[in-house]
Parts: C-alpha cells; sequence; structure tokens
C-alpha cells in the first residue's frame, strides 16, 4: 500500500487516550494531563504541511486509511475515515481525527471508525514514554488511486 504521507511523532508520560470521539498528533512538545486526545507530540509536521495532494483527494471526500505504526514493538492500529470539501487544513501544529462530522481547520479525517478511547491499551501504555516513536502513514483506499499491494514508500 502506498503512503501518501507518513508523520512521525513521540510519546509523552501525560498521554491517557481516553477522548471517546477524537485522536490528535500535535507539534508541542508537552502535554498537560487535560489531554486525552492526544496520541503523540513533538510532530514533524502539522496538517498545514501535509502534501497538496493528500489535501484534494480528502476535499474530495476520499476514504483515508491512517496506520499507526509504533515501529519499535511491531505494533499498529488501523483506522479509517473520509475527507470533506469543508477541510481548510490550515492548523500549524495540530493533526485531529474525529468521529464525528465536525470540520476546523485541525480536522484531517471525520466519520473515523476510531478515537483515542479505541485504540488498544497495550499500545497507549507504550505512547506513555517520551522513547516511544509512533508513525502516522496516510494511505488512499481508493482503488482508481493507488494498488492496495503497492509498497510504502514514504
Amino acid at each position: 500500500m502506498k503512503a501518501l504521507e507518513v508523520v512521525t511523532a513521540y510519546g509523552h508520560e501525560n498521554i491517557k487516550a481516553t477522548h471517546k470521539t477524537t485522536f490528535e498528533i500535535t507539534k508541542e512538545k508537552d502535554l498537560t494531563p487535560r489531554g486525552d486526545c492526544i496520541i503523540g507530540v513533538k510532530a514533524d509536521k502539522s496538517i498545514r504541511e501535509l502534501r497538496e495532494e493528500l489535501k484534494d483527494l480528502l476535499r474530495r471526500g476520499e476514504r483515508i486509511e491512517v496506520l499507526l505504526i509504533l515501529p519499535d514493538y511491531s505494533l499498529k492500529e488501523r483506522v479509517f475515515g473520509f475527507g470533506s470539501e469543508r477541510m481548510t487544513f490550515e492548523n500549524e501544529s495540530d493533526i485531529v481525527i474525529r468521529k464525528s462530522n465536525f470540520v476546523c481547520g485541525r480536522t484531517l479525517l471525520i466519520k473515523a471508525n476510531k478515537a483515542a478511547i479505541d485504540l488498544s491499551r497495550e499500545f497507549v501504555e507504550l505512547l506513555k514514554d517520551r522513547k516511544t516513536v509512533i508513525e502516522m502513514r496516510l494511505c488512499v483506499k481508493s482503488d482508481k488511486y493507488y494498488n492496495p499491494t503497492e509498497e510504502l514508500h514514504g
């Protein structure tokens, strides 16, 4: 499967991942205990910095697969969601995936099948270590764009 984008972030001791409708990766370096949707900090990209090709597909409402990978532990979570013509991709620090239809400048996907609370607790426990690397790979699921058997190109 071909990834259109790979975002790398890190764990933090205050990660809880208990939010029922969203999850977020942020470029911020620190996290307070109130940030219950955040699953990664110190991200190398914000939503604004994602490739235009991906943004165009999202504005057309395409279905996107998100692979959340902990490469040091060979653990993976699969999430699906959709774009929307209302997306603006203007936030300079965050990327948010939502189960709802709500869209703002931080929103990457809506109608997602998972939020922070839905991630395996084993996965979340490993994210409580600042040394843990999390990769978010964004892959197009439409056959008209990419063959799902293609190799990943990050």
